[in-house]
Order: structure tokens, then C-alpha cells, then sequence
């Protein structure tokens, strides 16, 4: 734990949580507030209020109490003795009796927490839950009632009739083409209707935009959709005393859309739109908390809005078995797969799978080289999507920031030529990390520098174009050796190397395995052991929320 994170005035519960790594000082602040503003001098109230800040920050809407051990507490394998945790009986009857806590259901007050089937958030994600829900059930309530649809056409019909419509599948399964055809169809049916398209970032918009290669529609960022105002991400100017004009709303990489967007988003719609969501629900999660499209797709009453694509027209053989191995839970058939006769899933430890994957960098750093060394930009953006490594952690021996120096260090000692002198060197793969609209680059877009007589020009490919601007023109740059799962998402690579969280990491889970398999075209190499593998498939993400349960 760094010396920002601990909390030197913590005492009690607070102090113990704290010292092992479980609460930061932005977990216990905010405890110690409610108990100076309310009286609470409870400590396992104190304790519960700060668990629920940190599990937001780990994507949970709210601990549920008989589940709180299993909460996730963030990269590093923390461990509580059993003896700190209180009685869950008490624990409840404590939240239930403070005045800082609303117990059960009811109309939001001036008090912070809120305590409902066994179940503690604070009040304003309470009510961005319960937004949504009310939202989606009446929505649900007008819907066709169609059984389980399956597949494309069954979707296109969906969206057409249907309030809200989920169509679910993952990579490959026709998201984009499904998506053109409603667009068709609402033209040759219904002319006037006025369409918006939108996805949770920059990225992912400019990506839609491109995919579906239709000039009269550009998709926006949510936040662009709905209004942003200056200073706030979260209110906006379309709202439901102000709804958006549009007919059919279509939002595409759903499973990266949080609560509170989902929330903001629904009140926005006007009674008679048509809401069309589009994503895979076995992805990681948002960023930010909730996992909408994944309770969405779970919760029975939503089973007939939900169209699922199944049939793969990209993938093929052995990365669509192991894909379909991990989506289902199977660790047996995933270790099959990856320790069976087709060379293109691969699984290797991180000790003896590292001269696999020197080999595999430096091939393709080398490729990046050559053609940005060469003043050819086309063929180093090219190359640069021909292979991506992709890691769980940001930080650590398995983290983004080791293997991009190992990365950097094998290009220099295996590649002709390869130099890292000067901050923009020829052939240093980057990556956007803040919205540039203006340019039409977005956080997670990548690109290669090139050097024109001493020169250094960054070029990307908005919109599949190949421009050049000044990388002192995009401040917060960063070299894109390595990237995180997380910032893959939406991206296809030919080739993919994955670095597996060790064994007991809290992000080992099967959403981040399949993630980053299914950003493969061609192969995969997964660096780590069978028992990380298994321990992946066996262990979906521990994110906390009542939306599936609540939608009934």
C-alpha cells in the first residue's frame, strides 16, 4: 500500500481494513464524515459505508452482506481474518437501526445509505438502480411477447416492435450487419423516423460509425447524445422534462454502459422510442459500476427483449472453441483446446512462453519499424494491429508497465536500427489517452511515429484514414508495447498475447479471459498456468448489483 492510501486517523475496524490493503484513505474518509455528520459511532456501520465505496470503485452497485467476503478489493489477493469480520446478523441489524441508513424500499431522504434485502448502497446508486429498473419494466410491459428469439432476423423484428430490444452475441456473430439491416428497414417502413446512434466512448462511436459504413448517421458518445454539461458527468441537458427528439435510439458496446449512464439515458427517452442495445454480455463490465447489459440478459422477465446471434461468421476452429469453452465455464474443454494439436491457441508459463513471445514482438515490432522507418505509415499502422499483448494488471510482474520496458528492451536488442533516443522515436507505437474530438481521436486509439527530417509526427487512422499530427498537439501520449485488456475491448488484433493474472488475483476471471481471446483473429498465445486458465473459467466477476434480481 502506498503512503496516499493509508489512513492515518482510522481507528477501530477501519484502522485493521485499511492496514491490510482492503480500504484506502478515499474508502475510510467518507466513514468517518457519516459518522461526524449522523452520531454513527457503530463501527460496523462505519466499516459497511467504506466496503460500499470501495466496491464501487471495483464496479459493484452494492455489497450484499452475505456475499461482502467475497467482494473484489482490487488487483493485489487481499486477505481479512475471519475474526474481523462482524456477525452478519448484528451487522444487519446495525445498518437497519442507524440513522444514517433507509431500510427497505421507499422514497429517497436525506440519509446516505440505504439498506434493502440484505443488500447496502448509497442512496444515489439505490435510485439510479431503481430509475432503471422502473424504466425497463415498463418498457417490458408493452413488449411483444415472443418466446427466446434467435438470430438475425428474428432481431431486425425485435427492434422494429419492440420498446427495447437487447441483441446479444459476441465477436463475429453479425452485431454490425444486424444493425444496418434495422437501420434499413426503419427507412423503407418508416421514412420520417429520426434515428441516433451512440456507444459508452469516443472509440467505440468512431468505430460504429465506421463499421457501418453509412454516411447520413454518425454515431455520438452517450454523453455527446444526451447533452454534456460543462462541469458535471452526470446531468445533461436531455433529460425527461426534455427528452430527445429521436425514434429509435441504437447503442452499440452496451456492456461497457454504467448504471448511471444507463439511468441517465432511459430518462432521456421519449415514451414512444424504440430503445436498441447491442453488445456482448459475457465482456468485462464498464469501467465505471454496473453490469447492465449482462443483468439485463440474465434477469427472466427481460427473456423475450433479448435476440441472441450465436452463428460465428469470423471465427472458426480452435479460438472458437476455446472462446465458447471460457463463455460457458468449461475449464476442461478451455485446457483441451490450448494443449491440443492446432498451433494457433497456445498456452506456455510466463518463464518458458517469454522466448515465444520475444519472438512474436520483435517480428512485429520489427514489421512497425521498417515501415514507419521507411516513411510508409499505412504499412506501420498495419502492422501495429497484426499483434497486440494484452495484460490484466496495469502493475507488477504481470502488469502493463513491466512488459512494455520488457517490450521496449527486446525491440532494441532484436531489431536493425531500433533506437529509443528521444521521446518520439521512429516506429514507438502510442496510444490516445484523452478524447480529442477535434482531431477525431478518441482514449484508446493507437498509432505509430514517424520521423520526417528530425520531425516526429504521430499518425493514426481516424475513420480508417492514415493523418499525421504533432505529438506535442495530443498531451497524456503513451507507448502502446502492452495494453490492458480493459483498453482492448471493441479492438481486433490478427494476433493476440495474453499475460494471465498470477493464480488468486482478483481480476482472474472468466470475463477477462474471454475478452481478451476474442480479440484474435488468427492465434493466440496465453502466458500463465493451467491452474490461472482454470481458475478463470471457474470464477465469473464478483460484481455486486439487484438490477436481474429486481427486474420482475
Amino acid at each position: 500500500m502506498t503512503e496516499s492510501h493509508v489512513a492515518v486517523s482510522a481507528t477501530g475496524l477501519l484502522a485493521d481494513f485499511n492496514r491490510a490493503g482492503a480500504l484506502t484513505w478515499g474508502d475510510v474518509h467518507p466513514a468517518q464524515q457519516l459518522g461526524h455528520l449522523f452520531g454513527e459511532k457503530d463501527q460496523r456501520v462505519q466499516l459497511a459505508l467504506a466496503l460500499t465505496v470501495r466496491a464501487l470503485r471495483s464496479g459493484s452497485i452494492c455489497v450484499e452482506l452475505d456475499r461482502i467476503r467475497e467482494l473484489d478489493l482490487g488487483e493485489e489477493e487481499v486477505t481479512i481474518p475471519d475474526d474481523w469480520w462482524p456477525d452478519q446478523p448484528g451487522w444487519e441489524a446495525a445498518l437497519q437501526a442507524s440513522p444514517a441508513v433507509t431500510a427497505g424500499d421507499g422514497p429517497a431522504g436525506e440519509r446516505p445509505l440505504r439498506l434493502v434485502d440484505g443488500a447496502l448502497y448509497l442512496e444515489r446508486h439505490f435510485a439510479d438502480q431503481e430509475s432503471v429498473r422502473r424504466a425497463l419494466l415498463a418498457r417490458l410491459g408493452s413488449a411483444p411477447h415472443t418466446g427466446e428469439p434467435e438470430g438475425q432476423d428474428a432481431a431486425v423484428d425485435l427492434a422494429l416492435t419492440s420498446p427495447v430490444t437487447v441483441i446479444a452475441g459476441g465477436p463475429g456473430v453479425g452485431k454490425t450487419y444486424t444493425i444496418r439491416r434495422i437501420i434499413d428497414r426503419l427507412r423503407a417502413e418508416h421514412p420520417d423516423a429520426l434515428v441516433a446512434l451512440a456507444a459508452p466512448t469516443g472509440k467505440a462511436a468512431a468505430r460504429m460509425t465506421e463499421s457501418l459504413g453509412d454516411g447520413s448517421l454518425t454515431a455520438l458518445t452517450l454523453h455527446a447524445l444526451l447533452g454534456k454539461r460543462p462541469g458535471s458527468m452526470t446531468r445533461f441537458r436531455h433529460h425527461a422534462d426534455n427528452p430527445l427528439p429521436h425514434d429509435v435510439v441504437v447503442v452499440d458496446e452496451m456492456s461497457m454502459v454504467s448504471m448511471v449512464m444507463m439511468s441517465r439515458l432511459l430518462e432521456a427517452l421519449k415514451p414512444s422510442a424504440r430503445l436498441v442495445m447491442v453488445g456482448d454480455p459475457d465482456q468485462l463490465s464498464s469501467v465505471d459500476a454496473g453490469s447492465v447489459l449482462a443483468d439485463i440478459t440474465r434477469a427472466p422477465a427481460a427473456a423475450g427483449i433479448v435476440a441472441r446471434l450465436v452463428r460465428n461468421y469470423r471465427f472458426t476452429g480452435a479460438i472458437a472453441d476455446l472462446a465458447t469453452a471460457i463463455r460457458t465455464g468449461d475449464a476442461d474443454a478451455a485446457l483441451a483446446v490450448l494443449t491440443g494439436p492446432d498451433p494457433s491457441v497456445r498456452l506456455a508459463g510466463v518463464a518458458e512462453g517469454a522466448t515465444s513471445l520475444r519472438e512474436r514482438v520483435v517480428a512485429s515490432g520489427g514489421r512497425v519499424f521498417e515501415a514507419a522507418a521507411a516513411g510508409r505509415p499505412d504499412g506501420a499502422l498495419a502492422a501495429l494491429d497484426a499483434h497486440r499483448l494484452l495484460c490484466g494488471h496495469r502493475r507488477g510482474p504481470f502488469g502493463v508497465a513491466h512488459w512494455t520496458r520488457q517490450v521496449q528492451s527486446w525491440l532494441v536488442e532484436g531489431v536493425p536500427g531500433y533506437s529509443v533516443d528521444g521521446e518520439f522515436h521512429a516506429g514507438r507505437p502510442v496510444m490516445v489517452t484523452a478524447n480529442r474530438p477535434e482531431f477525431g481521436l478518441y482514449n484508446g486509439d493507437t498509432g505509430v511515429v514517424l520521423v520526417d527530417e528530425d520531425r516526429p509526427q504521430a499518425w493514426f487512422a481516424p475513420g480508417g484514414v492514415p493523418k499525421s499530427f504533432s505529438p506535442f498537439l495530443l498531451d497524456g501520449l503513451t507507448s502502446v508495447h502492452a495494453m490492458t485488456v480493459h483498453k482492448a475491448q471493441g479492438s481486433q488484433f490478427d494476433d493476440v498475447s495474453v499475460v494471465l493474472p498470477p493464480p488468486g488475483s482478483p481480476l482472474l476471471t472468466r470475463e477477462l479471459l474471454y475478452t481478451a481471446v476474442s480479440r484474435a483473429r488468427s492465434s493466440v498465445l496465453l502466458l500463465g498456468d493451467p491452474e490461472a486458465v482454470a481458475e478463470a473459467v471457474a470464477n465469473p466477476a464478483r460484481r455486486m448489483s439487484r438490477l436481474a434480481q429486481r427486474l420482475r
